[in-house]
């Protein structure tokens, strides 16, 4: 009786493939690791970003901007980076967990990292507009 190929009971054990699994494996969870203390960080800017300008300023700069409004804008944005920060590096975790118990391992390409680079990047540049715009209206 031929054995059949899509078995892995008749496969021959290869102890390189499992310890490379097992080094993949080990990988993904430093990156998730990682992922959750970047998250982490965002979403402690975000909830520390309002309190600064609370703490520095109380009153009202200029006729369009509400320093106090647009510090909880950027800080929920921080925040919301942070919580997809974090829930999409535990679903790609689990897929890469998912996909080590398979017998033949399977590349698959994520772009959390780029998302999260994107969102830091227009939060980024609408708080930098948001600065130049009240230090145009404090000249004013």
């Amino acid at each position: 009786m031929q054995p059949s190929s899509g078995s892995s009971e008749n496969q021959p054990y290869n102890l390189n493939n499992e310890l490379a699994k097992e080094r993949t494996r080990a990988a993904a969870d430093r990156t998730l690791m990682a992922w959750i203390r970047t998250s982490l960080s965002l979403i402690g800017f975000g909830f520390g970003i309002p309190t600064i300008v609370r703490t520095i300023e109380s009153t009202r700069i200029g006729e369009h901007i509400d320093p106090h409004r647009f510090s909880t804008i950027v800080g929920l944005s921080f925040i919301s980076v942070g919580i997809y920060g974090i829930a999409a590096a535990l679903k790609e975790h689990h897929r890469m967990i998912k996909r080590l118990r398979q017998d033949r391992y399977t590349y698959e390409s994520s772009n959390t990292a780029e998302i999260v680079a994107i969102s830091l990047l227009l939060i980024g540049a609408i708080s930098f507009l948001g600065v130049i715009l009240r230090a145009l209206n404090l000249k004013n």
